[in-house]
């Protein structure tokens, strides 16, 4: 999934499709999604991030 554009992702992501997209360790995924800012949804021990939330943080997150 790493290298390719935001069009081939799923509507709504799992943290390991996250891990992957971004070519980061299976710990920092976990560690990004803990953060207060990421936009995650739980349902029940199951965590989710929908793509629209994600691009909008990736914007309002990416050094100009």
């Amino acid at each position: 999934m790493k290298n390719k554009g935001l069009d081939a992702l799923p509507d709504i992501l799992t943290v390991m499709e996250l891990k992957e997209y971004l070519g980061i360790g299976r710990e920092q995924a976990y560690t990004l999604v803990k953060t207060e800012d990421f936009p995650v949804k739980k349902i029940g021990r199951r965590i989710i991030i929908f793509k629209p939330n994600l691009i909008r943080w990736l914007e309002s997150n990416t050094a100009s």
